[in-house]
C-alpha cells in the first residue's frame, strides 16, 4: 500500500482534479490511500496527528526540502526496492511549516524534490504524478520521457 499523509485541504478546484486523477491512475498498480489532516501552526500538534497514521512497519518517506535529490528513475528503483521488504510506504508531506524533527527522525529516508518551495495542493499533484510515473517505468510502460 502506499499511504501518502499530507495537512492542510485543497481548496482549488483543478488541482483536486489532478490529484483525483493520478491517484485513480495509481490505483491500477497498487492500493492507494491519501490521508489528510488539519494544518496548524503548531508542529507539535501536527506530529502528534501524523504518528496516528504511521504503523511501525511502514517505510516512511519524508518530504524534506533537504532530503536527497533524485531523479525518476532512482525514485522508481526506491519504491521497488522498498516494496521488496515492506508492505506499505508512508509518504509524508508537511504543512508550510514543514515537519517536526521527531518526523524526520522517524522517517526511514528524506526526499526532496527541489530546493524550491511549491504550494502544498500543486506539490501533492506533483508527488502522485511521479508515483505514477515510477510505476509506469517499473512496468516498462510508454509514458516516461
Amino acid at each position: 500500500m502506499i499511504k501518502i499523509i499530507c495537512l492542510g485541504k485543497i481548496k482549488e478546484e483543478y488541482l483536486n482534479n489532478m490529484i483525483k486523477d493520478y491517484q485513480k491512475r495509481i490505483s491500477r498498480y497498487h492500493k492507494i490511500e491519501i490521508i489528510e489532516l488539519t494544518d496548524s501552526n503548531n508542529l507539535e500538534k501536527e506530529a502528534v496527528d501524523i504518528q496516528k497514521h504511521i504503523n511501525s512497519q511502514d517505510y516512511v518517506i519524508a518530504l524534506d526540502i533537504d532530503g536527497e535529490i533524485i531523479d525518476s528513475v532512482s525514485l522508481a528503483k526506491k519504491i521497488d526496492q522498498t516494496f521488496l521488504t515492506n508492505s506499505t510506504i508512508t509518504f509524508i508531506i508537511g504543512s508550510s511549516f514543514g515537519l517536526h524533527p521527531d518526523i524526520k527522525k522517524r522517517a526511514n529516508y528524506r526526499l526532496s524534490f527541489s530546493k524550491m518551495t511549491f504550494p502544498h495542493g500543486l506539490f501533492r499533484g506533483i508527488l502522485l504524478e511521479q508515483i505514477y510515473r515510477s510505476f509506469k517505468i517499473l512496468n516498462n510502460e510508454t509514458y516516461h520521457k
